[in-house]
């Protein structure tokens, strides 16, 4: 699409991604709740809901974006009762889900580079969030590009480098698992 701005996690990082969650235990994700933060075509969220995933809160304030995550949804005939397309911003949508009282297993983030802003202040919303404390949060960014190794009750517990991309695993202090 003409001037919309996404773009998608390369294929490569998202096998990455995926084969790290589910090592040595591919049913890992069967049964996962998930949020899919600036969420572009909603690549990463789509593949969660291939390899078992419950539920996805796709989340693109874009509304050609929004637009495109719903029209890969349908095209891959995935029902509604397992997806939930929230077109606003991150921030915005983070709280009325914690209101809502959903308590994701995984929450991805991966906002536009340039947007650098916006790394620290979805992470420091989503540590201080109590029913988000048991996910493990995702954050894909630019190699040269180092987001905060400690953010409020989040501490990065892995970094991959992979390419001109990275990606940063963070856990709550006070759930983490080993």
């Amino acid at each position: 699409m003409p001037g919309l701005e996404i773009r998608p996690t390369y294929d490569r990082l998202r096998e990455t991604l995926f084969n790290v969650l589910t090592a040595g235990n591919p049913q890992a994700l069967e049964g996962s709740v998930w949020l899919d933060l600036f969420a572009g075509t909603g690549a990463v969220g789509i593949e969660a809901l291939s390899r078992g995933a419950a539920k996805v809160y796709f989340v693109e304030k874009s509304k050609c974006a929004a637009d495109l995550i719903r029209k890969n949804l349908d095209s891959l005939g995935i029902v509604t009762a397992n997806y939930e397309l929230l077109s606003q911003d991150a921030v915005h949508a983070i709280r009325g889900l914690a209101q809502r009282g959903v308590q994701p297993e995984y929450i991805f983030l991966d906002p536009p580079y340039a947007m650098r802003q916006a790394y620290g202040d979805t992470l420091h919303e989503l540590a201080g969030l109590p029913t988000f404390e048991r996910a493990l949060v995702i954050v894909e960014h630019e190699r040269k590009f180092n987001p905060e190794e400690d953010v409020g009750r989040l501490y990065r517990v892995r970094k991959l480098e992979q390419g001109d991309a990275a990606l940063s695993f963070y856990r709550n202090r006070e759930h983490s698992r080993t």
